[in-house]
C-alpha cells in the first residue's frame, strides 16, 4: 500500500525555519513528504498528488472541484497563519477536513513587543536616547516633562483573541484597569480574563493606552478613522499591532502629526514601506517593521503545533493546539498573506 502523502507547500515559510530536525523527523514518520518551497506548488502537481494526500501544510488553493479529488485528505494546516479566501471552507467542514492555523504561536512575542512599545512611548525611551546622542538631553524631572507611567494606567484593548489575551496576562503585574471591545465575543469571556466589556466609544474616550489587536474583516476595514481618533483624549498612547487595514492610516498619521496622540505601529498598508515614505520621519510615531511576532522561537512553535496536531489527526483524533477555521468567520476575514 502506498504511503500517505503529506504536501508541504509552506511559502512564505520554509520548513527549516519552522521545524527543528526532530520535529521534521516526526512529520516524515507520518508519510511521504512532498515539498515545494522554491516556489508555490503548481496546481497541476497539487492535482496529481491530491488522490493520495492525507495532510496539507500550507494554504494551497483548494476549490470544491479539487477537494473532490482528495478522498483521504484529513487536514489543511496553514503554517503561513492567515486564513485566506482561497479555500472552500464550507466544503472542507462538510467533508470533515480540519482547516487549522498555529497562529497562536505569535501571541506571546507580540504581547511582549506591545508591552515594550507601550513602555517606550510612555517613558520616552527612544526619544530620550535620540536627544542624548544629539546633545539635547535633559536630566531628572526636566527629562520627564512629557512622560507618563504605564503602571496603574487605564488600558483599552480592541480585539481579544490570542494576542489580546496574551497581552492582558502579561501586564497583570502593572495593575492596570483593562477594558475590552470585541463584538465577536460574549461579555462572559471578557470578564473571565479580569477585564471590563466596553463599547468602542468608551474604549476610545476613557483610556490612556489603546491597543489594537483586531483582525480585518469585510465589515471593519478602516473602522478607526478621523472621528474615532478625535474621541481620544489628548496624549492618548495608541498601539496598532494587528492589521493596518483596521484603521484609516492617513487619519492615524494626522492624529500623530497634530500632537493629539502618540502612536506605535508594527504594520503598514503596504510592506515593505517605501524608502521615501513620510511615515519614516513623523515625530511621535514609533515604528516597527512587522517584526513583533516573528521571533525564531515563535516560528519553531508553528512547526511543533502543526506536527503535533497532524499526529493526532492521523490517529483519528481531533487537533488540540491549532485554531480551527469556522467557515462563516473565515469568509469574513480579509488578511493579507504574511511576508
Amino acid at each position: 500500500m502506498d504511503k500517505p502523502v503529506i504536501i508541504a507547500d509552506p511559502l512564505p515559510r520554509r520548513l527549516d525555519t519552522i521545524m527543528e530536525p526532530s520535529v521534521r523527523r516526526r512529520l516524515e514518520a507520518l508519510g511521504e513528504v512532498i515539498l515545494s518551497e522554491d516556489r508555490p506548488m503548481p496546481d497541476e502537481e497539487v492535482d496529481r498528488l491530491l488522490p493520495r494526500t492525507h495532510i496539507l501544510l500550507g494554504q494551497t488553493s483548494l476549490s470544491q472541484e479539487q477537494l473532490d479529488k482528495a478522498p483521504y485528505l484529513r487536514a489543511v494546516i496553514n503554517v503561513e497563519t492567515n486564513f485566506l479566501p482561497n479555500i472552500d471552507y464550507a466544503a472542507c467542514q462538510k467533508r470533515g477536513i480540519w482547516v487549522l492555523t498555529p497562529a497562536s504561536a505569535f501571541a506571546a512575542p507580540v504581547a511582549e513587543a506591545t508591552l515594550g512599545m507601550a513602555l517606550d512611548l510612555a517613558r520616552g525611551i527612544t526619544l530620550a536616547d535620540r536627544d542624548f546622542r544629539a546633545g539635547r538631553e535633559k536630566y531628572g524631572q526636566a527629562g520627564n516633562a512629557d512622560t507618563v507611567r504605564f503602571e496603574g494606567a487605564t488600558v483599552g484593548i480592541i480585539g481579544f483573541g490570542d494576542l489580546g489575551r496574551s497581552f492582558r496576562d502579561l501586564i497583570r503585574p502593572f495593575r492596570n484597569v483593562v477594558s475590552v471591545y470585541d463584538p465577536w465575543l460574549p461579555a462572559e469571556i471578557i470578564l473571565r480574563h479580569d477585564c471590563r466589556p466596553a463599547g468602542l466609544e468608551e474604549i476610545l474616550s476613557r483610556n490612556a493606552f489603546i491597543v489594537v489587536f483586531a483582525s480585518v474583516t469585510n465589515e471593519n476595514q478602516g473602522f478607526i478613522g478621523a472621528r474615532e481618533f478625535s474621541r481620544m483624549k489628548r496624549g492618548t498612547i495608541f498601539l496598532l499591532m494587528s492589521r493596518a487595514a483596521v484603521v484609516d492610516f492617513p487619519a492615524m498619521l494626522e492624529a500623530v502629526r497634530s500632537g493629539h496622540i502618540r502612536a506605535a505601529t508594527d504594520v503598514f498598508p503596504e510592506e515593505p514601506v517605501a524608502p521615501d515614505d513620510p511615515v519614516r520621519s513623523l515625530p511621535g510615531l514609533l515604528l516597527s517593521a512587522h517584526r513583533a511576532g516573528g521571533t525564531a522561537d515563535a516560528l519553531l512553535e508553528i512547526g511543533r503545533m502543526a506536527v503535533a496536531d497532524a499526529e493526532l489527526i492521523m490517529r483519528g483524533l481531533p487537533p488540540q493546539l491549532c485554531r480551527r477555521a469556522d467557515p462563516g468567520a473565515a469568509e469574513r476575514l480579509r488578511s493579507k498573506p504574511a511576508s
